[in-house]
């Protein structure tokens, strides 16, 4: 190539080199930013007419019935797991009964509403948490294992927390076992 061109097509390939440069930061500072903003907008407007959508379909009595039907299933749900504040008062010997039929004599069954590490629910208008620790013998660990079994399905749910045995140093004796169980209970409202 002669110098003269080798001139014109250097220019001219730096011409399009800074064209392209320019392109490209125009693109990254101004159409990226509109894209994304163009995205949340879109996402916004899914959202919104999901929400439109679902008032018009709360007005027809379908929407109602079926709505009425699931809270009534969250309510059976929520009473698996809940005790009436009344029925808190017959927990001790609902658990007693359970040892019984499990051939057990629990040595005590304390009930408070102290708080443990952790165990605070935070910012619940609803729901509390009993506590029940129980102290008994076992003659075996299957003995242990059955009475554990039948607290864990207990209705409404008995949650244990910790369980510690301590083995017996006479073979005869049973082996000590303190369990810390929790129970949720139905806050008093007020009103």
């Amino acid at each position: 190539m002669k110098p003269v061109y080798k001139k014109y097509f250097m220019t001219a390939a730096l011409i399009w080199t800074s064209c392209f440069i320019v392109f490209v930061f125009v693109y990254m500072l101004v159409l990226v930013p509109q894209n994304e903003s163009k995205k949340q907008i879109e996402e916004q407007f899914t959202k919104k007419m999901q929400v439109y959508n679902s008032a018009l379909q709360a007005a027809q009595e379908e929407t109602k019935t079926r709505l009425n039907k699931q809270m009534e299933n969250l309510r059976d749900t929520l009473n698996d797991f809940v005790v009436d504040l009344e029925g808190s008062a017959n927990l001790t010997f609902e658990i007693s009964q359970i040892a019984k039929e499990r051939r057990i004599t629990p040595s005590t069954i304390e009930v408070s509403q102290e708080v443990r590490g952790g165990s605070v629910i935070p910012d619940c208008k609803y729901i509390d948490e009993n506590r029940v620790d129980i102290k008994f013998l076992a003659t075996s660990f299957n003995q242990f294992a059955v009475f554990l079994n039948a607290l864990e399905r207990h209705q409404p749910v008995i949650f244990v927390d910790s369980f510690k045995i301590t083995r017996a140093k006479k073979r005869e004796s049973g082996h000590q076992v303190e369990m810390n169980l929790s129970v949720f209970v139905r806050k008093r409202q007020k009103g």
